[in-house]
């Protein structure tokens, strides 16, 4: 196994593809530029068998995501492999991931349980602007830095500094903040911090109206209320996944922690 290069980006979207993943190639290079992707080689030559990336947040925690094996490599312990070497990287930090049941076993298998359950939501919001929030500017980050980590409770500030980059629009509010970010042929609301529920309804709604079209949300299922409100503005079909921790449990404040950047992020 080898870290990965910006070079093998188009192997792991084939990957992906081979997988029945889409391609989302903009993700893809955001967490080359602020993670570890690691991959093993196919041995007949045709691109990568299978890999992983691991985030680093800081000394004490770490992220671990786009677990994939070529279909015609399963079941001979790549990924088995590929993740007790980011493990081993990763050291004492507590890791944490978002686990399909497929791969559910195996994560349990290294010492992971399942803290919580998230699920996808997608659709097209229908509502009207709240008229309390606003575009953020770069002026804005230091508050957004600062407040993300009283909340997050981990540094995740390489990712945010490059939301006004990566993301459509960042928009801000006394007490919150958010982005959306195009995927492929939908919009992801994500991260989205807030103090309180009509702060974050305020933000979501806004940036979804912004974006226009389909968009996806990933709720925590213990913001039942949240999820009700989005089911009443056009967003369902839930896609569930478990939140998977190995180590401490995470820091920080979840009732604040309304949307993920990504699940590869938290």
């Amino acid at each position: 196994m080898r870290r990965l290069a910006i070079d093998d980006l188009d192997a792991c979207i084939h990957l992906a593809k081979d997988r029945g993943w889409p391609p989302e190639e903009h993700k893809w290079r955001l967490l080359f530029e602020i993670g570890e992707p690691y991959g093993i080689d196919a041995d007949d030559g045709d691109g990568l068998a299978a890999c992983n990336v691991l985030t680093l947040y800081g000394d004490a925690h770490a992220v671990v995501s786009m677990v994939l094996t070529a279909s015609r490599y399963t079941r001979r312990g790549l990924a088995r492999a590929l993740m007790r070497h980011v493990l081993d990287r990763a050291g004492e930090r507590s890791v944490f991931l978002h686990a399909t049941e497929q791969g559910r076993p195996l994560y349990e298998q290294l010492g992971f349980r399942t803290t919580g359950r998230v699920a996808k939501h997608t659709g097209v919001f229908a509502g009207e602007p709240s008229g309390t929030t606003r575009p953020a500017t770069v002026a804005d980050l230091d508050a957004i830095l600062a407040f993300d980590a009283e909340v997050f409770g981990m540094d995740r500030s390489a990712a945010l500094r490059r939301m006004f980059t990566f993301g459509e629009q960042v928009r801000v509010a006394p007490g919150g903040f958010g982005q959306c970010w195009r995927n492929d042929d939908t919009t992801v609301i994500g991260p989205v911090v807030a103090d309180d529920e009509k702060t974050a309804r305020a933000l979501i709604g806004d940036l979804a109206l912004d974006a226009g079209g389909e968009v996806r949300m990933d709720f925590d299922l213990a913001h039942e209320s949240m999820i009700r409100w989005a089911g009443e503005h056009g967003i369902g079909e839930p896609w569930e996944v478990s939140l998977m921790v190995r180590g401490d449990d995470l820091p920080g404040d979840r009732s604040r922690q309304f949307l993920p950047f990504m699940q590869a992020l938290g």
